[in-house]
């Protein structure tokens, strides 16, 4: 088997769909064997793009208070782990960014997932991480975030996207309820070292 550092080398140097990317290919993605939590969100934005940090953004910002983390623990452990269904950002549409390039998540997922044998959770971030890896009968991606199985190994969050203002004030039960309850998840699983 390929080792991790060569599969993120590839991975780091993938131009598999190099001519959809208005900005051209940057993949991001952050993976180490002693990862216990994985992060599968949709796919960097402008911010990411130009610096090469994952969730070096506002969402990144909401994303790490709903964790109860601070940037240095959330950029700094090698128990987090960072892979976007998509790897570069894919462009602008009318309303937000496109969506993540289909090519990512077949070509390089299944290979990462193989060097990260110790994840217990995994958060899939927005509409596209859910409905890759949730097949389930659920329509709604607030449907999915509200019933989850509170122990199931993967967990649904809705985007941390200030565009998600307006769902998050719709759906107080979040802040109240699932933030709390991925909290205690999170640190309960950094804290068993």
């Amino acid at each position: 088997m390929e080792s991790l550092c060569d599969l993120l080398a590839d991975i780091r140097a993938c131009t598999a769909c190099a001519e959809y990317l208005p900005l051209g290919p940057r993949p991001v993605v952050v993976a180490d064997f002693a990862a216990k939590i994985l992060l599968i969100g949709q796919a960097p934005g402008t911010r990411v793009h130009q610096t090469g940090i994952p969730w070096n953004d506002p969402s990144g910002d909401r994303l790490r208070q709903w964790l109860g983390m601070d940037r240095e623990q959330f950029y700094a452990d090698p128990r987090l782990a960072i892979m976007p269904m998509g790897f570069c950002y894919p462009g602008k549409a009318k309303s937000g960014d496109l969506a993540p390039r289909k090519e990512c998540a077949p070509l390089w997922h299944e290979r990462l997932l193989a060097h990260m044998p110790k994840v217990e959770l995994v958060l899939l971030i927005g509409q596209y991480a859910q409905a890759y890896y949730l097949r389930d009968n659920f329509s709604t991606l607030t449907e999915r975030v509200a019933q989850h199985p509170p122990n199931h190994r993967f967990f649904p969050l809705p985007h941390p996207s200030p565009r998600n203002q307006l769902w998050l004030k719709r759906n107080p039960w979040f802040d109240g309820e699932v933030v709390p309850r991925l909290r205690a998840r999170v640190h309960r699983i950094l804290e068993n070292k």
